[in-house]
């Protein structure tokens, strides 16, 4: 069972003694409340409509159901204040009574040491090479406005940001470089975006459905300080790409377009090979 905020206040509608459409609420459990008198239907013409016999019963007969809604008032207060896993299990000694993000956020990664803030510190950030660190607290995390963020699509190009040094600094000389992945997806690392004036790079993959993301995503949001990643030699990759994929994708995005000039250009280098490339594959090995 689905526990949601309308569902929990239908059933306090219900043992308050309200009357509910036949149709609000549905399901096996709701068949069975019937069958045992616990609910009981009653007919107006065409329609057809619920109520409970009575508030104790119905109670005692969702929490036999599901023992989430044994305390009705309760789980409508986690529900509405987000509460973390340990007060739900401070509360009610169910963490799993209802579902919440147990790790918001996302990760950074860097190829050099970049000083930044979280939560009033000073952290540099400076993984070691198969690490990367992953920011929980993102409200409260600032970098210095002249860091130029990155965010990489792929987890495989994240992971191995030093393995591409030499791509990003020739393409950003001079800059010092955050990486940012939005894994997993959530739309926490768009949020902080909105919150710093960092210049933002997105590179992801080379094909349609990717430049989608990134004008919808991202563009949309952020405006004229975020520009879609675009390799010096993107056009002869390009030409040995995917044909497969570039097909699958047409139908749905065969209408894309950009004002940007840039990212115009390479939505018409796509549609001109009719191929896509991988991020995979700047990938030095």
């Amino acid at each position: 069972m689905k526990i949601t905020t309308s569902l929990i206040d239908k059933l306090i509608r219900l043992r308050m003694g309200e009357t509910l459409p036949s149709s609000a609420i549905r399901g096996e459990w709701v068949e069975e409340l019937l069958r045992d008198g616990v609910l009981i239907s009653r007919s107006h013409g065409s329609r057809r409509s619920i109520m409970a016999s009575s508030p104790q019963d119905l109670e005692q007969s969702l929490k036999y159901i599901d023992e989430r809604l044994g305390n009705l008032d309760k789980i409508k207060d986690l529900l509405s204040s987000e509460a973390s896993r340990s007060e739900q299990a401070t509360e009610t000694g169910n963490s799993k009574l209802v579902s919440v993000r147990s790790c918001p956020g996302f990760p950074v990664n860097s190829y050099e040491p970049i000083t930044c803030c979280l939560n009033g510190r000073q952290i540099i950030i400076n993984p070691e090479e198969g690490s990367f660190v992953f920011i929980t607290d993102w409200q409260s995390f600032s970098v210095p406005k002249d860091v130029l963020v990155v965010n990489i699509e792929n987890m495989e190009n994240f992971r191995l940001v030093r393995q591409q040094q030499a791509l990003f600094s020739s393409m950003f000389p001079g800059k010092q470089i955050l990486f940012v992945s939005r894994y997993p997806q959530s739309s926490d690392l768009r949020s902080w975006l909105q919150t710093v004036s960092n210049q933002y790079v997105h590179f992801g993959d080379f094909d349609l459905a990717g430049i989608n993301i990134f004008l919808t995503e991202f563009h949309k949001y952020l405006g004229v300080r975020s520009v879609f990643f675009i390799p010096q030699d993107i056009e002869g990759r390009l030409q040995h790409g995917s044909s497969e994929r570039y097909n699958a994708q047409y139908q749905r995005f065969k209408n894309l377009s950009s004002d940007i000039p840039s990212l115009q250009r390479l939505i018409n280098m796509i549609n001109k090979y009719h191929r896509c490339y991988d991020q995979e594959g700047y990938i030095e090995r």
